[in-house]
């Protein structure tokens, strides 16, 4: 399979007022074409650091990163201008590239409103969604340039329980059908395992990789992340993955 990011002995210091302190020591994972890695480790690991490095919002202190493709990123709050309309909101990114007028990106957009039941909302504004919603628009907002790359820095932390497990779905279901590679940053071990294809283990700071674990549930039918919750296998991996973490790193 094409390699879409390598990270190879990634190492993030920062400098204060009391010192020097590092967050990242070491790192390395790859990501494949079409795969979806989580990211899972405690608060204050540095997961979203990682993610900075790899959109360049900040440089690392050693080590190399290869990303073959361009590079979309989701944050943990949808970041919809609330005077803007969804359809508005959705062409942000197109807009500010200069490429409004571009009649396939527009034709993308339109495909990708209609496909995942947002055409009949794209003339409202942001309030008048629920959480779920907000967060599909701002996934295809992130979607409306076309990157190959994905980064969702835990997209769904700020919904409650119940939506959270169906917007789950709504964007495993996306990312699929649009054939992405994501990295996903998540301190929900429930959520590492539905969503992964595979688990890449985090330590306390400064973090390592403890262990990168492959998800492979032995489903039946078309996997979802609801649909994993249910699968014997899920509660093994979890346990794995729980005990991984020492308890007490959550």
């Amino acid at each position: 399979m094409e390699e879409m990011v390598k990270v190879v002995n990634l190492t993030k210091d920062f400098y204060t007022k009391e010192g020097e302190m590092q967050v990242l020591s070491n790192i390395s994972f790859t990501l494949f074409q079409g795969e979806i890695l989580s990211l899972l480790g405690p608060s204050g690991s540095g997961k979203s650091t990682i993610l900075n490095i790899l959109t360049k919002l900040l440089e690392p202190t050693s080590g190399s990163v290869t990303i073959n493709g361009t590079v979309g990123y989701m944050f943990q709050k949808d970041h919809l201008l609330e005077w803007r309309s969804i359809m508005d909101n959705i062409t942000l990114g197109l807009e500010i590239m200069h490429k409004k007028n571009d009649k396939k990106s527009m034709e993308r957009i339109e495909r990708l409103l209609k496909t995942y039941g947002l055409w009949d909302f794209r003339n409202m504004y942001p309030k008048e969604l629920s959480g779920g919603m907000r967060q599909r628009v701002a996934l295809i907002r992130t979607l409306s340039v076309d990157p190959d790359i994905l980064l969702l820095d835990e997209p769904f932390s700020a919904l409650d329980y119940q939506t959270r497990l169906m917007v789950n779905d709504d964007v495993y279901k996306i990312i699929k059908n649009e054939n992405k590679s994501v990295i996903l940053v998540t301190h929900d071990i429930s959520e590492a395992i539905a969503m992964g294809d595979k688990v890449a283990v985090l330590s306390k700071r400064p973090s390592t990789i403890k262990n990168e674990y492959k998800i492979d549930l032995s489903m039946e039918e078309e996997k979802t992340p609801f649909k994993c919750r249910k699968v014997p296998k899920f509660q093994t991996y979890f346990d794995l993955l729980w005990k991984e973490l020492d308890n007490n790193e959550l």
